[in-house]
């Protein structure tokens, strides 16, 4: 009998570390058995960010970090494997993200599966998002298919958004239809800017930001960015939103107290997602979604949360996926757990309405043990 578990390993665009869940996907259900957090060591996260624009002799540094990903991933299965008691059918590993850049026809997330597989003994899949970049998409956002599969309620729009480093939606219908895309800024440029004033990762629970009071005409100058009025499908990342493209915008609007800027940059990301959800939702549809449930590390952001609730006018419930039972900082490690189970199963991870592809397509590509 074929092994029905599976591991889901996710590092984002956030950078901090490795999320992995062990999934098990028997009988038609999906249940998260064990979780495990790994973080990168400084120098690593270092590589990472510094791979992320072009520099000097890249092709090598991405090569040695790759390598040191792997082994990373590598620690993480180690940490799940006891739980899984029985064979483990793949790891499914995503990579890192250095660049995307769809409208060129292309992603890289770096990665070593072969060695991920050497070092496991288990098989690996990965390099799930080529393929729709392939099929014309845009290779981004791929978890909309599994919010779906997991979040979905027959009645009711349910709306699931993920903060990473990056925002995206998943907007899923009562009838069963899917659509989502990147809303732009997460966390990415929070976590910036209290890197470079507090030398903290991250502002937690938004502490930092509501010390500050959001300036008006810096938001306006922040939301005057073309990508935010582009339709779907769309994606983004780092290749936009980051140190230069604040900086750029910061000098228009000189003299603001960096704990201002802070709950400034909260506020884009929250004004920005609720009009992604408007947008999909009462503009599409001529109805509110029932509920929002936010994942990822975003949904650890007290202030994140309340200044969404009051960006969507208080009109629609904010909440977690851990009212849906499932932990935030898991989702998305289940997610390419589940990618990895649809690879085995022959059928497509993506949704072309979500990410623009000519059709569904398997996703990922195989390492064998």
């Amino acid at each position: 009998m074929d092994s029905t578990l599976y591991i889901g390993l996710m590092s984002g665009t956030s950078m901090d570390g490795v999320d992995g869940v062990l999934a098990d996907f028997a009988n038609g259900q999906i249940r998260t058995i064990a979780s495990a957090f790994v973080p990168f060591a400084p120098d690593l996260r270092q590589d990472l960010m510094l791979l992320q624009a072009a520099s000097p002799n890249e092709i090598e540094r991405e090569a040695l970090a790759a390598n040191a990903l792997a082994r990373v991933y590598a620690q993480c299965v180690d940490e799940l494997r006891p739980h899984a008691g029985g064979p483990i059918a793949a790891v499914c590993a995503h990579g890192q993200t250095i660049r995307h850049r769809p409208e060129l026809g292309f992603t890289r997330q770096t990665n070593n599966p072969a060695l991920l597989a050497e070092l496991t003994g288990i098989d690996v899949i990965a390099d799930f998002r080529t393929r729709d970049v392939a099929a014309g998409g845009q290779g981004a956002p791929l978890v909309p298919a599994f919010h779906q599969a997991q979040f979905g309620k027959p009645g009711a729009t349910r709306v699931v958004v993920n903060i990473g480093g990056i925002g995206n939606i998943s907007v899923l219908r009562p009838d069963g239809r899917v659509t989502g895309f990147d809303t732009g800024p997460g966390n990415v440029l929070m976590d910036l800017w209290i890197a470079r004033h507090l030398g903290k990762a991250y502002d937690e629970d938004g502490a930092w930001g509501a010390t500050g009071t959001a300036d008006a005409q810096l938001l306006n100058i922040l939301l005057d960015e073309p990508y935010f009025q582009q339709p779907p499908p769309k994606s983004t990342g780092r290749d936009l939103f980051h140190a230069d493209w604040l900086d750029a915008r910061l000098a228009r609007r000189p003299g603001l107290a960096p704990a201002d800027v802070q709950a400034t940059l909260t506020r884009l990301t929250a004004v920005t997602i609720a009009r992604a959800i408007e947008q999909e939702t009462i503009e599409q549809d001529r109805k509110e979604a029932q509920a929002v449930y936010v994942c990822g590390g975003g949904a650890y952001n007290g202030l994140l949360l309340k200044e969404m609730a009051q960006a969507l006018g208080g009109k629609i419930p904010v909440g977690s996926t851990q009212d849906l039972g499932v932990a935030p900082h898991r989702v998305e490690a289940l997610a390419f757990a589940w990618l990895g189970h649809q690879f085995h199963k022959r059928q497509a991870g993506n949704l072309p309405a979500v990410t623009g592809a000519q059709g569904p397509r398997i996703l990922g590509a195989l390492y064998p043990a």
